[in-house]
């Protein structure tokens, strides 16, 4: 069984300068418990991965606004204002990645793969210091592959074996990242027994998953 422990308690796993992939889009399916025990232990320093900036005052948003966070990569940050004044002041990296290029970095991490060849982004910025290679006389980026030290995951239903059911647009990247990290922490709304969730509605396998933390919010 996955070991259940509190949201203070995973906090406390996490030190300061740590990389961290944190589910979600526009804070949807972010685990909002275990972001908020960042911000009470009160980390700095961090890395973070994810589809998004958040919002003001939800998910990465929150994050952000306690100056939790030194670096973000992310496919947009235009939800919330303070990223880009921080981003404009100096106070905050950020390095933004086209959508599907992103989540297809963070595949490659968690496959074990090389990297991903992809034309989006030659002739433009996003090319700079990147390798360029040519297939059957078509040039591709070759984007590096993404891991992290932690990856933060919301979960609908979790089982006590860590079988992950996230229920509709909840799922976005989660099961994905759940993939890239060498600790796995997924915040479950509900926990049941082992058995409890259908096979075919299981999109994280419990391989994956290192701890879980209930009582994240409805």
């Amino acid at each position: 069984m996955v070991r259940q422990i509190d949201a203070a308690q995973a906090a406390q796993m996490i030190p300061d300068g740590a990389t961290l992939m944190i589910g979600g889009f526009m804070s949807n399916g972010t685990p909002e418990i275990l972001v908020d025990a960042l911000i009470e232990k009160g980390v700095k320093n961090l890395t973070v991965i994810a589809n998004d900036a958040g919002t003001t005052g939800t998910g990465i948003g929150k994050l952000i606004a306690a100056g939790a966070v030194r670096k973000i990569i992310a496919s947009h940050i235009g939800l919330n204002p303070m990223a880009g004044q921080l981003m404009g002041e100096g106070k905050l990296e950020v390095e933004l990645v086209p959508q599907g290029t992103l989540i297809e970095q963070i595949r490659a991490g968690g496959a074990g793969l090389g990297g991903v060849l992809t034309p989006t982004g030659l002739g433009t910025d996003v090319a700079n210091g990147k390798q360029v290679i040519s297939v059957n006389g078509k040039e591709f980026l070759l984007e590096e592959p993404l891991r992290a030290d932690f990856a933060l995951v919301r979960g609908s239903v979790v089982d006590e074996d860590g079988n992950i059911f996230y229920k509709g647009t909840t799922r976005n990247f989660n099961p994905v990242i759940a993939t890239a990290a060498d600790i796995v922490i997924a915040a479950a709304e509900q926990i049941v027994p082992p058995g409890e969730i259908p096979a075919e509605s299981i999109a994280t396998p419990g391989i994956f998953v290192d701890y879980m933390v209930g009582g994240e919010p409805v």
